[in-house]
Parts: C-alpha cells; sequence; structure tokens
C-alpha cells in the first residue's frame, strides 16, 4: 500500500528551507492523520509542549542512520547473544508510547509527548502507519521504541528502557528489519551522543530532502509489522 491518494498535492506548510536557524517552521494546525503524513513526507515533525500551539520543525542539519551503518558495541553484541529479551512488533504500540511519556528524561521537565500526540499517534498505528519495536523479559515490557514509516523511511519518534540495553536491542532490530525491507534511512531528527556512538550522522537538511524524495516513491509497508 502506498501513500494516502493525492497527499503530495495538499499543501499544509511552508517549505522547509523557510525554518528558523533553530528549525522552528511553523506554529498551530491539527494533529489529524493527512496533516501528519504530509509533515513526515515532507521532513517536518511537531514538537511541543501541552498548552502551547503544535509546533512544527525541520532542523538543519538533520540526524539519520542509515541501516548498513549501524554500530554494535561489544556490550550490545553480548547482551544480543545472550537472548534475555523477546522481541515483538506492533504488539504493544500504546504501552510503548505511554511509557515514553512517561519516563524523566535528564535535563527535560514534563514531556512533549502530550496526549494530544499520544491520540495522534495512535490513530497513526491503527492506520498502520505508525510501528513499534517492544523488548520483554519474562512477559514484562522493559524497552521499546515507536515511529513513522513511509515509504522506505522510518522517522523514530522516541524510545525507553527500565532494563540496561533494552532500548538499544528495540533500535538493533528496527535495523535488521529496515536492512531486510531496503530502507534508505532512519530518521533521528536531533543530534545526540548516544545515537552518533551508534552509528548515526548528521546530514543537510537539503541532502535529506534529497533522500525524502526518492524513497517517498517507493512503496509503504502499512498494517502490522507483527
Amino acid at each position: 500500500m502506498g501513500m494516502p491518494e493525492n497527499i503530495f498535492d495538499r499543501d499544509y506548510f511552508p517549505d522547509p528551507s523557510l525554518a528558523g536557524e533553530d528549525g522552528l517552521l511553523a506554529a498551530g494546525g491539527t494533529l489529524e492523520s493527512e496533516v501528519l503524513l504530509e509533515a513526515y513526507s515532507k521532513g517536518i515533525f511537531p514538537w511541543y509542549s501541552e498548552n502551547t500551539p503544535v509546533l512544527w520543525w525541520s532542523p538543519d542539519p538533520r540526524m539519520v542512520l542509515f541501516p548498513g551503518r549501524f554500530r554494535i558495541s561489544k556490550s550490545l553484541s553480548r547482551t544480543i547473544r545472550n537472548a534475555e529479551f523477546e522481541v515483538r512488533r506492533d504488539s504493544s504500540f500504546n504501552e510503548v508510547i505511554e511509557h515514553c511519556a512517561r519516563l524523566p528524561r535528564p535535563a527535560q521537565e514534563g514531556t512533549w509527548i502530550t496526549r494530544e500526540m499520544i491520540s495522534a499517534y495512535i490513530r497513526l498505528h491503527e492506520e498502520g502507519y505508525a510501528h513499534s519495536f517492544e523488548i520483554f523479559k519474562k512477559g514484562k515490557l522493559v524497552g521499546g521504541l515507536y515511529g513513522i514509516s513511509m515509504g522506505r523511511a522510518f522517522f523514530g519518534e522516541s524510545m525507553f528502557h527500565l532494563e540496561r540495553d533494552a532500548s538499544k536491542v528495540a533500535l538493533y532490530h528496527l535495523v535488521e528489519f529496515a536492512v531486510e525491507k531496503e530502507f534508505d534511512l532512519i530518521d533521528a531528527q536531533q543530534s545526540t551522543d548516544h545515537l552518533r556512538s551508534l552509528g548515526a550522522e548528521e546530514i543537510t537538511r537539503k541532502k535529506f530532502m534529497d533522500m525524502l524524495k526518492r524513497t517517498m516513491i517507493k512503496e509503504t509497508i502499512t498494517g502490522s509489522w507483527s
């Protein structure tokens, strides 16, 4: 299944090249599915707090992870070999996003994953565009990640862990899936040392947009990934 009909003909957003130095492009609007899908297809994502308008971003540079360049540390390789964790896909999307919203972040007050965003991404999951990778230990959800998939790109949104390395194991399995399905890139949005240590790198907005245009014409793998 490909993109919703005529989505590229819609014009909810300014050209991403008009974003400010901090990456802020626009404010306002809604999180309806067709709006979110157009945003991601054009390299734009929402990030805002409760009681503020929806803020839309397109940073330059952009942090991306090319599936073939994922860097596995010795400790992560050991964790994967030990097979302590059970990996599932799209079995507990709601729980993953709720954990991501609740988990405290260093130097961050509150959460940017608002109730409105949770509802919107659950709706996209039900429509087959949002997906989760879940890590279980002894039947308990201990880590995971979620994001949006369009074309042959995965737009990572957030991850969490309750056990050491659980989120890294989730990312490892996302990368394995991306390699198998010939994905072009995993979007990590903004740079962090943690992601850089795993092989993610910064590219210019222009290069990112050029890659998006090429990957968006490829078939989107919709529906459950379980």
